[in-house]
């Protein structure tokens, strides 16, 4: 959450001196470091283990820099590779991913749901505060396939706008709510609730 660069004396170099690296590669950091570490935070649940393994993310970045600027998305390139090094810190914490649901695990998902809860009281046609429990909301939060539990994520768990969720994803607005549209439909047929018309937040 600091946003401090790393303390290690080998990463420590490719941030003091600025001029190493270009502009655009500061900009970047700039605009995606305290997003990274939000949904770092999300996942890990420890606030030192997120600011220090998004550090390294962007260590790593400037190192390879150059190619990832050659890629059709430099937002996407970075997106995936904080995803795999949040995946591969929870293997190391012994929290092994699932298979379908590679970073639907339960911190996350309960951070999510309240949210979530918030967004279905107006949206769907019951009293889902009331029929919580029994409908087994944090099982059909993690059966989600991972972009759409990103989007949830980031969206109500963070509280991210439709623009901001899809600059930090590397996709296209309409992604992220058609995206979005189909979490919800999945939740809803998994909870057996009629689902509403979905709203946006800049609509």
């Amino acid at each position: 959450m600091t946003g401090q660069p790393p303390d290690d004396g080998a990463d420590r170099a490719l941030y003091e001196p600025s001029d190493l690296m270009p502009p655009a590669f500061w900009a970047f950091h700039e605009r995606y470091h305290q997003a990274y570490f939000e949904y770092a935070y999300v996942q890990l649940g420890d606030q030192i283990a997120a600011d220090r393994l998004v550090d390294q993310t962007f260590v790593f970045l400037a190192v390879v820099w150059q190619q990832v600027t050659m890629r059709e998305s430099v937002e996407a390139c970075a997106w995936r590779l904080l995803k795999e090094r949040v995946a591969t810190e929870l293997t190391d914490q012994g929290r092994d991913p699932a298979v379908k649901e590679t970073l639907a695990f339960e911190r996350a998902i309960r951070a999510a749901c309240d949210p979530i809860l918030d967004s279905f009281r107006s949206e769907f046609k019951a009293q889902v505060t009331e029929l919580e429990d029994s409908l087994g909301l944090y099982a059909a939060i993690a059966r989600l396939p991972e972009r759409q539990f990103d989007v949830m994520v980031l969206q109500f768990a963070l509280g991210f706008s439709t623009k901001r969720t899809a600059l930090v994803m590397g996709v296209r607005e309409a992604t992220v709510r058609s995206t979005r549209r189909a979490a919800k439909r999945r939740l809803s047929a998994d909870l057996g609730l009629q689902f509403g018309e979905d709203t946006d937040d800049e609509e």
